[in-house]
């Protein structure tokens, strides 16, 4: 079960990402890491639901609330193997060891 220093590691690899580079998270992706990231540093969404011009933040708000429930560890560890899951079809192995030995 990844912990709390392979989660921290996996977030900063995922904020490092180039633009450019060979790991493109989709956008699907992209929500995927914002839930489980919120649910695993704030748990379940208590706040209100953005208005309806707000699409990015609604969808935002639509997924970290589909997490609703999930613990902090099962968060850390869903966030974890997606980005493993990305950073090997990509080819990049030296990532997936630095997440491997946080």
């Amino acid at each position: 079960m990844p912990t709390e220093a392979k989660f921290n590691k996996a977030v900063e690899i995922i904020g490092a990402l180039p633009k450019d580079g060979p790991v493109k998270p989709s956008q699907d992706d992209q929500l995927y890491f914002y839930k489980y990231f919120k649910q695993a540093k704030v748990g379940d969404n208590e706040t209100a639901r953005p208005g309806m011009l707000d699409f990015t933040g609604k969808a935002k708000w639509d997924a970290w609330t589909s997490v609703k429930g999930v613990s902090k560890e099962e968060a850390y560890k869903l966030y974890v193997e997606r980005l493993v899951e990305l950073l090997k079809a990509a080819g990049d192995n030296e990532k997936v060891a630095e997440i491997e030995a946080a």
